[in-house]
C-alpha cells in the first residue's frame, strides 16, 4: 500500500491580492512560513518515506520544511509546477475579469474546455502531474508527501477520484491543506480532504479558493 499526501503550499501575498501566480515565482509570506512550519510539525509523528515537491519556491519551502523533520532530501519534480496561465500571470482576479471577459467565463464555466493564451489546459497538467504520481506508486510502499499548487492538486483529486477535469470547481483546496490518498489493489481511495485542522494555532480564517 502507498499513501498519497498531496499538500498545497502555504500563504503568499498573491494570495491575499487575489493575483495569478502560476509560473511566477513568489515567496511565502509571514503567514505561509508558519501555516509551513506547523504542518510539518503535524506531520513529524508520522513515518514519510519522500517528499516531491514543484521547483518554483512556495511549494519548495513548504517541503523542505516538511522534509527536515524526517531528514530528508526533496525530489523536486517539474510534473508538479504550478498551472500555466500563459498571458494571465501577475496580473488581478479583476484585471483578468476585465480585459478577458469570455475567456473567464469559460474558465468558470467549463474549465476543462480552456486553454490559457500562452499557457497550459487542464488536460496538460493532468498528463504531468498523474506521471509523477504513477512513478511513486511503482517506487515506493509507504507514505510519500506531494506539494503542489491549487489548481495541480484539484486536477490530481479529479484525476485519482476517476472524475474528469469538468468538476474542477466542486473541489476546494486551502493554503496549506493537506488531501490524502491510499493507493491498494489498483484503486486510489480517498481518505482525507482538505485538512487544515493543524493551522487552527494561526487564528487566521482561509482564504478565498484563489
Amino acid at each position: 500500500m502507498t499513501q498519497i499526501i498531496l499538500v498545497r503550499h502555504g500563504e503568499t501575498e498573491w494570495n491575499i491580492e487575489e493575483v495569478f501566480r502560476g509560473r511566477i515565482d513568489i515567496e511565502l509570506n509571514e503567514t505561509g512560513m508558519k501555516q509551513a512550519g506547523l504542518l510539518a510539525e503535524y506531520l513529524s509523528h508520522k513515518k514519510i518515506d519522500a517528499v516531491y515537491s514543484s521547483p518554483l519556491k512556495r511549494a519548495l519551502k513548504t517541503a523542505e520544511t516538511i522534509a527536515g523533520y524526517h531528514r530528508l532530501d526533496v525530489e523536486i519534480t517539474p510534473g508538479l509546477i504550478d498551472f500555466n496561465y500563459g498571458k494571465w500571470q501577475g496580473l488581478a482576479h479583476q484585471q483578468v475579469k476585465d480585459k478577458y471577459k469570455e475567456l473567464y467565463a469559460e474558465w468558470i464555466n467549463n474549465p476543462d474546455q480552456v486553454k490559457m493564451p500562452a499557457g497550459e489546459s487542464l488536460s496538460d497538467v493532468r498528463k504531468r502531474a498523474m506521471g509523477v504520481v504513477s512513478d511513486v506508486i511503482a517506487k515506493y510502499e509507504g507514505s510519500i508527501v506531494l506539494v503542489s499548487h491549487r489548481v495541480v492538486n484539484k486536477v490530481l483529486v479529479c484525476a485519482l477520484l476517476g472524475l474528469d477535469n469538468s468538476h474542477f470547481w466542486n473541489i476546494r483546496l486551502d493554503t496549506c491543506g493537506t488531501t490524502t490518498f491510499i493507493y491498494e489493489d489498483g484503486r486510489f481511495i480517498l481518505t482525507e480532504h482538505n485538512n487544515t485542522s493543524y493551522l487552527k494555532p494561526t487564528q487566521k480564517a482561509p482564504l478565498s479558493d484563489f
